[in-house]
């Protein structure tokens, strides 16, 4: 829709007095904030004509007016005023600049909590599946003549251990030979890989050789077809106090919260960047507002988000869920800080 410079000032204005004061915006404090040069008949006039584009409403029986899902999706698309993106003249968020000396989960979890905190946001942040991390070391145990552990070990710290018996005694020069071979072909690989199968059926082997990387073979499998991502949580309190005295929407919410695939399905959504996008180096910045949310319990909030990944391959989203009111500038940089930081950590774990 087309709107005038006046109208656009006018409603960038609303929507950054209703984040900073928590109430409806009438249009004698638009005219005394200077807004726009004009009198109060005619920025009250102008209210009344972004109200009828659905832009605005009035709440209850208030003179003034609160946006509407479509004026911050029109605030997000085209009134920002700046790159919500660009680094920010302060410190970098405390978020990417400790990681690379602990584990990646832990980075994770840290890193959730301090986003939480910087933004005032509930922040989640999905881990990388088992099957995007390349594999670090092979190893294969036999316990029994005919009872061997096949142990896989990632790059970020994922453990798999598969037992496998035997009808009969296995060589344990087959074994030296086996585990040779896997760390010599398969290290650097990530189990998702569709090369990877081929290491195990080459017909340049001999018979005992194949018959070997058969039975080994199980365990990698198991690694990449495992579909468990964790999800970290952090500043729960702060979007439940958002909520109010709405006691079902907050009990509903809480569920989604302890409910691992629901809440992935409110922000899976987000890997494709969205449906507003903002392209800066490393990330790109998706926001969903209210309705736009197919969850039920996220459609009185906003949703802010951004994939992070090695190179082009998506390992996880970080995300923040907070009121429609909300800071975008602050919560778009945010999330991309962090996803840029979490990029930079992953790329010496994971790969394509």
């Amino acid at each position: 829709m087309e709107l005038t410079q006046r109208q656009e000032r006018i409603l960038k204005a609303v929507v950054e007095q209703h984040h900073a004061t928590g109430r409806p915006v009438g249009s004698k404090a638009l005219v005394e904030l200077g807004v726009v040069d004009a009198s109060s008949a005619t920025v009250r006039s102008e209210l009344v004509r972004l109200e009828e584009l659905g832009l605005l409403e009035a709440p209850h029986t208030s003179a003034g007016r609160i946006p509407t899902d479509l004026g911050y999706r029109t605030y997000v698309d085209r009134l920002l005023g700046e790159d919500p993106c660009r680094p920010a003249a302060r410190d970098q968020l405390p978020i990417v600049a400790t990681v690379n000396a602990v584990q990646i989960d832990e980075a994770l979890r840290e890193t959730t909590q301090a986003l939480a905190e910087a933004t005032g946001l509930l922040a989640v942040i999905t881990a990388p599946r088992a099957s995007g991390a390349v594999i670090h070391h092979v190893e294969v145990l036999q316990l029994q003549p005919t009872m061997l552990v096949v142990v896989v070990i990632t790059a970020a710290g994922d453990v798999v251990r598969n037992v496998v018996h035997t009808n009969s005694p296995v060589d344990s020069g087959l074994i030296d030979w086996a585990v040779d071979y896997l760390n010599e072909q398969v290290v650097g690989m990530s189990p998702g890989q569709s090369t990877l199968r081929q290491r195990f059926v080459r017909r340049d082997l001999a018979p005992a050789e194949q018959a070997m990387l058969g039975l080994v073979w199980p365990a990698f499998a198991a690694l990449a077809e495992e579909e468990q991502q964790d999800v970290h949580v952090g500043g729960s309190a702060l979007l439940l106090a958002e909520l109010g005295d709405d006691v079902q929407r907050v009990v509903n919410l809480i569920a989604m919260l302890d409910e691992r695939r629901r809440l992935l399905a409110a922000l899976r959504p987000l890997a494709g960047f969205g449906l507003a996008t903002v392209a800066p180096v490393g990330a790109s910045v998706a926001v969903r507002i209210g309705g736009e949310n197919e969850i039920p319990e996220l459609q009185r909030l906003s949703v802010v988000g951004a994939s992070y990944g090695a190179s082009t391959t998506p390992l996880g989203i970080v995300g923040l869920i907070g009121p429609r009111a909300m800071d975008y500038v602050a919560a778009m940089r945010a999330v991309s800080e962090v996803s840029g930081g979490l990029s930079g950590l992953a790329a010496s774990v994971y790969r394509d």
